[in-house]
C-alpha cells in the first residue's frame, strides 16, 4: 500500500453543486423527495404495483424512482406522491449568494 497523502475537502451538502452542475439545487430537492418516497415504500413493504394502486400514479413511476431516473419528474409531482403516501411535506428555504459570485458582487 502506498502512503499517499489525501486531501480532504469539505462538501457543500449538495453533491450536485460540488460537481459543478448548473441545476444543482433542483436536482438535490428532487433527489431528497425521491429518497423519501423510496423510504416510505420500504417501510411499508409496498411493491411498485401496490404503491400505484394506493396513489393513482403508474407503477412505472415508482420503478423510475427506485432506479433514480428523475428527469421526468417535477418537484410538485414528487411532493404529490409523498402526500398520497400519507406524508406531509414541509419545506424551509434559505437564500445566499453563490460563493464564486459573492467575491465579485457590486451590489
Amino acid at each position: 500500500m502506498s502512503k499517499e497523502t489525501l486531501e480532504i475537502i469539505e462538501g457543500s451538502g449538495n453533491v450536485f453543486r460540488d460537481l459543478g452542475m448548473e441545476d444543482a439545487d433542483l436536482r438535490q430537492l428532487k433527489t431528497l423527495l425521491a429518497a423519501e418516497i423510496i423510504k416510505i415504500l420500504d417501510e411499508h413493504e409496498l411493491t411498485v404495483r401496490e404503491a400505484a394502486v394506493r396513489t393513482g400514479f403508474a407503477a412505472a413511476d415508482f420503478s423510475r424512482l427506485r432506479n433514480v431516473k428523475l428527469d421526468r419528474f417535477t418537484v410538485d409531482r414528487l411532493m404529490t406522491m409523498v402526500n398520497k403516501l400519507g406524508q406531509d411535506v414541509s419545506v424551509q428555504l434559505s437564500f445566499r449568494p453563490r460563493q464564486e459570485q459573492a467575491a465579485n458582487a457590486h451590489i
